[in-house]
């Protein structure tokens, strides 16, 4: 398979996608690597335009990329993009981001939520200030860029909030397993819950996605054990086209414990990706045969 920094590489797995984001405004929390990286370059090779707010302004001794090489990838993929360094725990980041998108683009038609921070220790063993960083980002920081954005994705014509969170499956195990990082993930997608019933008659689509599947990103080969993990793991293109999907609503049903709208859904990438003709997930994953892929937590 090919790289996800490869712009050229998406054009060959087997979404065909039925619309366009061309010449929407994306604001999106991370996305100088991985995932989010992954979903802007989709976005941009329709011709939308991206505002990425990240901490990466400087190379990272670990981390490959930084905000100005995505909007570098960005921009060769055929889209316009707005870097800015910023952290999405801080208010003023977050409200010049907001700013910044509007005065460059004239609007935000889509927030994506995709920073976030992962710690699957057990509760004796979490540090606390992991504990407070993944409530900071991952829960704060939704809500804070969801928030700042509301009056622009007002103004939108076509607005929407996709945040990159799990349905929200109370089976115990999943709090009994890692409870800091589940109850840090289910602020996200309590977040979606609560927006789309808040934002239901304001023309404003809010939806979660998740991966059926381990995706290969620097996070998870950081973790211990992670380069194994990501040998049976797909790769961020398939969050990247169900992301497109969503965002451009083909042919979606309701997702895990969601409404028949296009809002208030908990999406995996499976289940937007068949609804829009997709069978064969073959292509996504890095070598190893589908009944060997690591199945992701959550679901």
């Amino acid at each position: 398979m090919t790289s996800s920094n490869d712009a050229s590489a998406s054009p060959a797995l087997p979404y065909q996608a039925r619309g366009s984001l061309k010449g929407r405004t994306i604001l999106m929390s991370g996305g100088s690597r991985g995932i989010g990286l992954a979903i802007a370059t989709r976005a941009a090779r329709d011709g939308a335009n991206i505002v990425i707010m990240a901490k990466t302004g400087e190379p990272h001794p670990k981390l490959e990329g930084t905000v100005f090489t995505a909007a570098e990838q960005l921009e060769a993929a055929g889209g316009q993009a707005l870097p800015l360094v910023g952290d999405v725990r801080n208010d003023g980041d977050v409200a010049a981001a907001v700013a910044a998108a509007v005065e460059r683009f004239g609007g935000i038609d889509v927030v994506i939520n995709n920073a976030s921070a992962i710690d699957l220790s057990r509760t004796d063993a979490i540090d606390m200030k992991r504990y407070d960083l993944m409530q900071d980002i991952n829960v704060r920081g939704t809500f804070l860029l969801s928030k700042l954005a509301l009056p622009a994705l007002r103004r939108s014509n076509n607005a929407h909030i996709l945040t990159l969170s799990p349905p929200l499956n109370l089976d115990p195990k999943w709090a009994g397993m890692h409870l800091a990082y589940t109850m840090a993930k289910y602020g996200m997608s309590l977040t979606t819950l609560g927006l789309a019933e808040e934002l239901k008659n304001d023309g404003v689509s809010v939806n979660s996605l998740w991966p059926c599947t381990v995706i290969d990103t620097a996070a998870i080969r950081n973790m211990p054990g992670g380069a194994q993990i990501v040998q049976a793991s797909r790769g961020p293109e398939i969050m990247a086209d169900a992301a497109h999907a969503v965002l451009t609503g083909s042919n979606l049903t309701a997702g895990s414990g969601g409404s028949a709208s296009n809002t208030g859904n908990f999406y995996t990438d499976e289940q937007v990706l068949r609804a829009a003709g997709v069978s064969d997930f073959r292509p996504y994953s890095l070598g190893a045969p589908e009944e060997k892929l690591v199945p992701d937590i959550f679901l």
